[in-house]
């Protein structure tokens, strides 16, 4: 059976057992899902002080490969859609190479240390992460700077995986 992307999952980090996307700060995968796609689901609301504020806080999260027997082939990952005038998305791969453990931050303030985070929109400008074996994993920075902006209802923004297949 040819590898599909639904075998490219995401898992929150922060140990085994968190399910929190709060404490999703690095460290080893965890067993939860990060399907995406829900308001809220990776950060809370942005608080009026931390608008104004300009606000910065970061998340880590993994890709893995779960097809059983074949390698995800030059997985790369972009920003495919960003609300205008809202909080601004970037993101970073890990310096951990694949099947290692993130580095863990402190607090969802602190930036991990030596990532650079860019906002790449397209498959070309996208961060190539690699190949992906059967059941490899790599880890993915997230940053979500707010800009003293006005309210927004359903601020966000959308990743792409994008890779290839032998078969």
């Amino acid at each position: 059976m040819p590898i599909v992307a639904n075998d490219l999952k995401t898992y929150l980090s922060g140990g085994v057992g968190n399910s929190d996307p709060n404490l999703s700060l690095g460290g080893v995968r965890s067993t939860t899902l990060w399907a995406g796609g829900v308001l809220h689901d990776l950060w809370d609301v942005v608080s009026g002080a931390e608008n104004a504020a300009s606000d910065t806080e970061f998340r880590a999260i993994y890709v893995r490969n779960e097809h059983a027997t074949l390698t995800a082939l030059s997985v790369v990952v972009y920003v495919s859609a960003e609300t205008a005038g809202g909080a601004s998305l970037a993101i970073a791969l890990a310096g951990e190479a694949v099947n290692v453990a993130m580095e863990t931050v402190a607090n969802e303030n602190t930036a991990p240390v030596g990532e650079t985070f860019s906002t790449p929109t397209t498959l070309a400008t996208g961060l190539a992460i690699g190949d992906l074996a059967p059941n490899a994993f790599r880890g993915l920075w997230l940053r979500r700077t707010t800009a003293n902006t006005a309210a927004l209802a359903n601020d966000g923004g959308t990743l792409t995986f994008s890779f290839d297949t032998e078969a």
